[in-house]
């Protein structure tokens, strides 16, 4: 009899998805609820910044989760998207509904798979909660970082720093970091009996995240609020030296040519703030090469924050820009302490033989034969080799096969995310 697969779709998991999404609604208050403060105080050119990062934030979440249901050609597990065709697809992510209804499909596989206990609803469930992942990846980098360099430009230039303001700083840091623990809790799904990671990998993983990403988005946010006009100019040429390597780097995760590119202008922008493993084989040194270079322009942008900064720079003083520089440096250091602990502890190697394992499509179980010898109908002929005493012929008895054991249903693999733990963990 065929051993039971464990489902991976645990409550854990679907608590995340839900969530993700409970959170996602009350971030799109939250951002209506600041749109309308800025308008109050007619900070037009802030508010500008703002609709840009939430549009484009939302434009390009869309546009990566149309991508993927036509790679998919449409296909439908849910009822939820049983109700719709592929015009209605489209219409829904023109009006930036689309990733909505990957939050309702994955909801409704979850509690099914969790009543029925159907591994089949558990797999599709663990496929679209993957492609969720990737999506909150995205919004992520291209609207919740630039925001909180916006939030934190204006608390620099202002001075009105209070307990409140710095909580509300930190949080947004530490969502930043939980989104790409998420991401990576994610990933490691796709490694053989490996799935229950110990709550200390994700905290070191987080921890060591928190602290690289923090002090990159302080220091742009440091030069913005000393040269506002020359952090575009910076972000421009970042941006496009990242892209053009990524583009070196021969990604393969989109299923167009004009998707790749979508994506590649993505890593980008991802890497602009934090490292994005989309390299297959040892990435170490080019990891290695990518911190050494953020760790220099960590310096650049701190030490013209401080060479720039006039003595009555609003409420910036150079004696406060050298503090904050300090500081800045300091963390991101420890936070590359922390990730060659990470790295040195926690971090298994994804072989190419468990690559092949955990594509789910390993051949159907062996059935093992035993021979089942038949009674002869004659009463002389019942010895067990099938031979009759009187006539001494010798009867071969032909053994029975087993009823056919019925074939699992085809598990549901993003192939898409697969191939991004291949890079991670390889």
């Amino acid at each position: 009899m065929t051993e039971e697969r464990r489902s991976k779709y645990s409550p854990v998991d679907f608590l995340f998805t839900f969530g993700g999404l409970c959170f996602f609604s009350v971030d799109i208050v939250l951002d209506a609820c600041m749109v309308a403060a800025l308008v109050r105080e007619g900070a037009f050119v802030r508010l500008g910044l703002l609709l840009l990062f939430l549009v484009g934030s939302s434009v390009l979440a869309q546009l990566y989760s149309w991508l993927w249901y036509r790679y998919d050609q449409y296909r439908a597990e849910t009822q939820v998207e049983r109700c719709l065709v592929p015009g209605a697809y489209k219409l829904l992510h023109v009006l930036q509904l689309g990733v909505y209804v990957r939050y309702a499909s994955v909801l409704e596989v979850a509690v099914c798979s969790f009543a029925t206990r159907k591994l089949h609803s558990e797999d599709v469930a663990v496929y679209l909660s993957h492609d969720l992942s990737m999506l909150r990846l995205v919004e992520t980098f291209s609207e919740s970082a630039p925001q909180l360099v916006l939030m934190l430009s204006i608390l620099l230039q202002s001075g009105q720093w209070d307990t409140i303001t710095l909580a509300k700083a930190a949080g947004s840091a530490s969502a930043i970091a939980c989104s790409v623990t998420l991401y990576h809790r994610s990933l490691r799904s796709f490694l053989p009996d490996k799935e229950r990671q110990p709550p200390l990998s994700s905290l070191v993983y987080f921890l060591w995240n928190l602290l690289l990403i923090m002090p990159r988005i302080a220091a742009i946010a440091l030069f913005a609020a000393v040269l506002p006009c020359y952090v575009f100019t910076h972000f421009l040429c970042s941006w496009i030296i990242l892209a053009f390597f990524a583009w070196r780097f021969k990604t393969t995760f989109m299923d167009s040519a004009a998707g790749e590119w979508l994506f590649r202008a993505t890593v980008g922008l991802i890497w602009y703030f934090s490292w994005f493993s989309v390299v297959d084989g040892q990435t170490r040194y080019k990891a290695l090469a990518y911190h050494v270079c953020m760790g220099l322009d960590l310096l650049l942008l701190c030490g013209l924050s401080y060479w720039q900064t006039p003595p009555a720079h609003l409420e910036l003083s150079p004696q406060t820009a050298m503090l904050i520089s300090c500081v800045l440096i300091s963390v991101y250091f420890l936070g590359l302490v922390v990730r060659v602990i990470y790295y040195k502890c926690f971090h298994p190697e994804m072989a190419k033989q468990e690559r092949k394992e955990s594509d789910g499509e390993a051949g159907s179980p062996g059935v093992t034969f035993r021979s089942v010898w038949e009674d002869v109908p004659d009463s002389g002929r019942t010895t067990p080799q099938g031979w009759d005493r009187e006539s001494g012929d010798v009867y071969f008895s032909r053994p029975r096969e087993p009823e056919p054991e019925p074939e699992p249903a085809p598990k549901r693999l993003n192939k898409r995310m697969r191939k991004l733990a291949e890079n991670f963990y390889s």
